[in-house]
């Protein structure tokens, strides 16, 4: 006999790929390698994503990438502060993390002028068993 404990089974084949492009940001937030690697911290663990590990490099002159390595999968930001402008990817496997959730925290702290977000489903749709 099997027991629903109510909690999605663990490695479903699905997920959500959010990419963000975000423009008019301030290029001084966008060249601080601190804050960005702070602020998508957040952004991943208020959305419930796990993080493991994190991994950044500022570039000369300006302009920097973090990599966070989740247990769902993945998140990048690329910034381009000549620009005022970044890319965002948060891609999550399962139910659990909320990627779309994730990309609008980074927005709100970015205070972008403009953006653009699309949400790609990936894998099998397991709706039904969530």
């Amino acid at each position: 006999m099997s027991v629903d404990t109510g909690t999605p089974p663990v490695g479903l084949f699905t997920g959500q790929h959010v990419l963000a492009e975000l423009e008019g940001v301030d290029p001084e937030l966008l060249d601080d390698e601190q804050f960005l690697r702070e602020t998508l911290h957040d952004a991943l663990s208020r959305s419930h994503a796990t993080v493991c590990q994190m991994i950044a490099k500022r570039f000369e002159p300006q302009g920097v990438t973090v990599l966070a390595l989740l247990s769902e999968s993945h998140a990048s930001l690329h910034t381009y502060p000549e620009d005022g402008s970044i890319f965002i990817d948060v891609f999550t496997c399962g139910h659990t993390a909320k990627p779309e959730l994730a990309v609008s925290l980074l927005a709100d702290a970015l205070r972008p002028t403009t953006q653009n977000v699309q949400t790609i489903r990936r894998g099998r749709d397991y709706d039904h068993l969530a």
